[in-house]
């Protein structure tokens, strides 16, 4: 493949991983795609990136952190020597713990070296294993690098607490029995946005736990409340089948579970900062 390649990176059946480096373009317009993307900073006098609404100017060495189904912009940066890795959102469906990392670090997009020196150089290390694996002729590669993304996302949530200032959760344990439980539940949301029996209430008798305690072991699990959390899946539901131009967005909104198209609109718009109509726009093969 071409590595000077940035934008679009279409997944094949089998592949779970992209990779870009040696990029001379310097900047690319807002846009977003349904795979996750772990960018290495390089050298240079630019690094001006926006993810969502916020601008980052970034230095060499600092990790960009963009979650699946953002939408983000290269606004000016040296690409020349930075590396861009990208994986598809599907490693995270499969595997709970790591959908709950990508939910409970949603608003962390940068980690900075200046500030957290010690934990960007472990995953500035990680990346760069992630991008010579990549290129290797190893027949197991596409293995090795997924094996490696867990390592950079178990390194990372290993460091909450010094990321805590940036995050507007905070860690605690929960039994692995109870944990379960809630992997059920969350399963069976996921499965069944149309159900007009998902409140918090019901997901509780579901789980077996009284509504307060379910309530407190949600938030503590997924980094949201309950409300929060299921509009976030649905939104994602939503961001998911606008990949396909023939359903419009009336049958997004009711197959992702919301109740009115006004209603779709509004918590849309507070979670990606457009309406529905702007977003889709953007969509990047």
């Amino acid at each position: 493949m071409d590595l000077s390649r940035y934008e679009p990176f279409p997944f094949q059946d089998t592949h779970a991983f992209n990779l870009a480096t040696g990029s001379d373009k310097r900047s690319f317009p807002s846009h977003w795609h349904s795979f996750g993307e772990i960018i290495l900073v390089g050298p240079g006098k630019k690094n001006i990136y926006k993810i969502g609404q916020k601008v980052y100017n970034l230095v060499e060495g600092d990790i960009v952190l963009i979650w699946p189904m953002e939408m983000h912009e290269i606004v000016d940066a040296d690409r020349t020597c930075s590396i861009i890795l990208q994986f598809s959102s599907g490693i995270a469906d499969a595997v709970f713990d790591f959908k709950r990392i990508i939910h409970y670090y949603h608003n962390l997009h940068v980690v900075c070296i200046n500030t957290h020196r010690k934990l960007a150089l472990k995953l500035g290390d990680i990346a760069r294993k992630m991008r010579d694996t990549f290129r290797s002729n190893n027949s197991n590669k596409e293995m090795l690098c997924t094996m490696l993304l867990f390592e950079f996302m178990l390194t990372l949530d290993e460091h909450k607490q010094e990321l805590s200032g940036e995050l507007t959760q905070s860690p605690s344990a929960v039994t692995s029995e109870l944990f379960f439980k809630m992997i059920a539940v969350t399963d069976y949301i996921k499965n069944n946005l149309t159900n007009d029996m998902l409140t918090q209430a019901e997901m509780a008798k579901r789980a077996g736990i009284s509504k307060d305690y379910f309530s407190r072991i949600f938030k503590e699990i997924t980094g949201l409340n309950y409300n929060k959390w299921l509009n976030l899946i649905r939104v994602e539901k939503a961001v998911e089948l606008m990949a396909n131009v023939n359903i419009s967005l009336t049958e997004i909104a009711m197959l992702s579970g919301f109740q009115s198209i006004s209603s779709f609109n509004r918590v849309f718009k507070e979670q990606k900062n457009m309406s529905p109509s702007e977003y889709r726009a953007g969509f990047s093969i």
